[in-house]
């Protein structure tokens, strides 16, 4: 219940794939605007798409905006100020902002993302300034915040944990877990079943 699944275009940004899962009732992650355009042309509702990245152009934004993205996904404080320029007098866009918060989930250096030195999303320490900045903003709802500790994940136990780490910067209608499940690539990978993964993040 209250809770939503999301479709990591990145994976296979293909119009036809977009409307299966379009048509299955899934949610739509972009990274860029060309996945943008590939998911509603796939048939995708602009308001259940969320644009994330950690180098958005001013012009991915306007795009984002103008089509009545879901959620922008904050990485930085340059994206809320170039939001704050794009979305019109009157109107608010609304806002993810990303955490890393400092746990890192056992998987290849290159594809964790959430210890205390990635590139993606506002620090903990950064984290309050952040809020505080996007709650007084007259453009933006904050509704909530996102974190991603990596990919080929798995071990579970590492959503308990980052949930832990964000829950002290407040209580907020939105948290998204990011994903990440590991698939097997080996014989002898054991990745956790999608069930156990759900039931993990649900607990946590």
């Amino acid at each position: 219940p209250e809770s939503d699944v999301v479709f990591a275009s990145k994976a296979f940004p293909c119009t036809a794939v977009y409307r299966v899962l379009a048509e299955e009732g899934l949610g739509c992650d972009v990274a860029s605007a060309g996945e943008l355009a590939l998911a509603l042309r796939g048939g995708f509702s602009a308001d259940r798409v969320h644009l994330h990245g950690n180098a958005k152009t001013a012009a991915e934004l306007s795009y984002a905006v103008d089509a009545g993205i879901g959620h922008v996904i904050a990485d930085n404080l340059r994206d809320l100020e170039l939001l704050e320029t794009i979305v019109q007098p009157g109107a608010r866009q609304s806002v993810l902002l990303r955490i890393a918060p400092g746990v890192s989930g056992e998987t290849h250096p290159s594809i964790s993302t959430g210890g205390p030195n990635t590139k993606f999303g506002f620090s903990l320490a950064d984290a309050p300034a952040a809020i505080e900045r996007a709650q007084a903003s007259e453009r933006i709802v904050l509704e909530g915040l996102h974190f991603h500790v990596g990919s080929q994940l798995m071990e579970t136990d590492v959503f308990a944990g980052a949930l832990e780490a964000i829950a002290p910067l407040g209580d907020f209608p939105t948290v998204n877990l990011g994903g990440g499940l590991g698939v097997a690539y080996l014989a002898d990978d054991d990745p956790p079943s999608i069930e156990d993964y759900v039931a993990a993040k649900v607990d946590a």
